[in-house]
């Protein structure tokens, strides 16, 4: 393993359990005065291994594992290390696939990767700090600042699994929303196995047009009928509920009909026209994609809690609708729409807004 460091204003606990639908979050420790955070990742970086069995494996992307760690008190740097696999599916890679084995270029290749999906997954790149001079100079938002100091946008490892995240957070609590992907990963993602534990990526959209929507309904030699779980293939056992055929529909029509990486290069209106057309899918959970799936900041995703946060800070409790809300979000924050609803909703739930504005 190796140990690195990244200097950035982030407060990784806070960025983790804020409610963002790009994943569920990585798993937590507490190690004393420190924060520990576990997730596997993939890279796209291709290796050919030896000897694995007797075989050549060829890797189009390199699963490792992410340890982040952060002091509890201070948010301007957090270190990593990361992990190979010592085993994934039946192939074992512990004596294999370690940092003796490869070359000093295959080393910095890696590393590079790794940093750049971090700086991606954490919106290392985006300034904080001038962030802050923009809330400060709105008074409504000026306080959130001493909430939310060093949370920032947590974006999809992968867009698929925000698309899926957020149509299961629709009408959905964190705790909720959060625990059905959990059992989604576990049951059916790829198991890779490290020294620190078992870890499992996310299904593919082919693997979820394998998965059953309901109950099936078997007959038995008598002809008479009755229901099998089949949790094995079952998406409703991991608690999803009436979203399970939205997700199987989206996963179909990114197959037929969607290139995900076309995404990244529509400007904010085409994307949010076209993520619109997916099953299961309205304005909310269109700019919860855009924003924690592709990085569009200038989304605004707006439910029933932000509008109500937005009619108490901004319209003096005046009743809006969710698109005059989206419309306002948009105009009035501009580039700064994404994280200016993030702060604004942790803020409301922090400092006691929100309850001042349950209805």
């Amino acid at each position: 393993m190796t140990n690195l460091k990244f200097n950035s204003l982030i407060n990784l606990k806070l960025t983790q359990e804020s409610g963002q639908t790009s994943q569920a979050p990585w798993k937590y420790n507490s190690l004393g005065d420190m924060d520990e955070f576990n997730e596997l990742i993939y890279l796209k970086v291709p290796l050919i291994i030896n000897e694995v069995d007797d075989e050549t494996i060829n890797l189009n992307e390199l699963p490792i594992l992410l340890k982040l760690s952060q002091h509890k008190s201070n948010f301007n740097e957090f270190s990593y290390l990361y992990e190979f696999p010592k085993k994934l599916g039946n192939h074992q890679f512990s004596q294999i696939l370690d940092e003796k084995n490869l070359s000093n270029n295959e080393i910095k290749t890696i590393e590079n990767e790794i940093k750049n999906e971090l700086s991606k997954i954490y919106d290392l790149d985006f300034d904080l700090e001038k962030f802050y001079e923009f809330l400060l100079d709105d008074e409504k938002l000026a306080p959130s600042v001493d909430f939310c100091n060093g949370l920032r946008l947590f974006i999809a490892k992968d867009p698929f699994e925000c698309i899926i995240s957020s149509i299961c957070s629709a009408n959905n609590s964190i705790a909720r929303w959060t625990k059905s992907i959990d059992k989604i990963k576990h049951n059916w993602g790829e198991k890779v196995e490290f020294d620190s534990g078992i870890f499992y990526g996310f299904p593919s959209p082919n693997q979820f047009l394998d998965f059953y929507e309901t109950p099936i309904e078997e007959a038995d030699a008598d002809g008479h009928s009755y229901e099998i779980d089949c949790y094995t293939h079952n998406m409703k056992s991991c608690g999803v509920g009436y979203r399970a055929p939205y997700m199987k529909k989206a996963s179909q029509m990114i197959l037929d009909e969607m290139d995900l990486n076309d995404i990244f290069n529509m400007d904010y209106e085409e994307a949010f026209d076209l993520i619109l057309k997916m099953p299961g899918v309205g304005p909310k959970v269109a700019d919860c994609i855009l924003l924690y799936g592709f990085g569009f900041e200038e989304a605004f995703p707006s439910d029933v809690w932000i509008k109500r946060i937005v009619s108490h800070l901004y319209f003096d409790g005046e009743e809006i609708s969710a698109d005059k809300t989206r419309d306002f979000g948009i105009e009035h924050f501009g580039d700064y729409a994404g994280y200016a609803q993030l702060y604004l909703f942790h803020y409301a739930r922090k400092s006691g807004l929100m309850e001042k504005i349950r209805k």
